[in-house]
């Protein structure tokens, strides 16, 4: 299992009052394969830098979830086939080391 960080734009028409039942939803794949959701932060809307599918905005969601290679595949590819969701980017995620003085 390793730490995985994904930052995923959805749709600005994507109903903010039901976006957590929507993420969820769209999530599910990860503890369904033995994945663990570490964290999941909801930055809002925000204006994209260019446009994206005729988009100038979206919402933009971070997780952070610790899984097997294979469970973070499958979840982008899923993700690339909901027409709500305009962009996804998975990272390993590999924290700061503390520096002690």
């Amino acid at each position: 299992m390793r730490q995985y960080e994904m930052m995923i734009i959805l749709d600005s028409k994507v109903d903010e009052r039901n976006l957590q039942s929507t993420l969820d939803k769209m999530l599910a794949v990860v503890p369904n394969e033995g994945g663990i959701l570490d964290k999941v932060e909801i930055m809002g809307k925000r204006r994209l830098a260019y446009e994206i599918k005729k988009q100038s905005e979206g919402v933009y969601v971070v997780v952070y979830m610790t899984a097997t290679p294979a469970t973070a595949q499958e979840l982008d590819r899923q993700l690339g086939l909901n027409e709500s969701v305009l962009r996804t980017k998975l990272l390993r995620f590999e924290p700061l080391p503390v520096v002690e003085d």
